[in-house]
């Protein structure tokens, strides 16, 4: 009885099947079924090529009325210089017709310089100074005697006074390691217009105070500023 049923549940299950393949065959569904499951190549994307970005022109902003009629403002980075002040004038004499000193003229002014200098008292340190071009335009420095300033001045940068004949006095600069006035020998030399040939005399009359002595180079025998 079993085995009967078995066999009879087997064929209608074989007709049933066979009648299903028959409908999908006569619907098409085979084809229909394989064109599903097969991947259809995508197109490739098409990408718009980049184009480089240009600068926004703010000028052509819709300006107000109340500033139409001025020019569009620039935008653009502006670097300010700040002024280091109102610069000093000096009143100076035409030195045209006498920057370089002849050779003779120089020795003459140290000459008496140091005629000068051996009327003064010994025991103040002092020392003869010619003037350069560097000393008198330009860079405006003037180097000191080594020796004289390891044994009199200070071992540090220091304001030292320079006295000149008329009892007016200038205060400059003293830099200790290069030995020498900077800050302030401009002003001095430029008013008492200092050309070169000229001979000075310093006198340490105090441990940063120097009385100064003038000898023009083109005024033979006059030691007056």
């Amino acid at each position: 009885m079993v085995v009967a049923k078995e066999s009879a549940y087997e064929e209608s299950r074989q007709k049933r099947l066979a009648e299903n393949k028959k409908r999908m065959e006569e619907l098409n569904l085979n084809k229909l079924s394989k064109a599903l499951h097969t991947p259809k190549p995508s197109p490739m994307k098409k990408v718009k090529p980049k184009l480089p970005k240009q600068p926004l022109d703010l000028s052509a902003v819709r300006r107000s009325s109340r500033v139409a009629f001025l020019p569009p403002r620039s935008y653009k980075e502006v670097v300010h210089v700040e002024a280091m002040g109102k610069p000093r004038s000096y009143k100076r004499r035409d030195l045209s017709n006498r920057v370089y000193a002849a050779d003779e003229e120089r020795q003459y002014a140290i000459q008496r310089a140091e005629d000068l200098q051996s009327g003064l008292d010994q025991d103040v340190p002092s020392f003869v100074k010619p003037m350069l071009q560097s000393h008198v335009t330009g860079g405006f420095w003037l180097g000191l005697p080594v020796h004289f300033c390891k044994t009199n001045l200070p071992s540090h940068d220091a304001a030292i006074n320079l006295v000149d004949e008329n009892e007016e006095v200038s205060e400059t600069k003293y830099l200790a390691k290069k030995n020498g006035l900077s800050g302030g020998w401009r002003g001095f030399a430029i008013d008492h217009e200092l050309v070169d040939g000229d001979a000075l005399v310093f006198q340490l009359i105090e441990p940063t105070s120097f009385k100064v002595y003038i000898i023009r180079v083109n005024e033979p025998g006059d030691s007056s500023s």
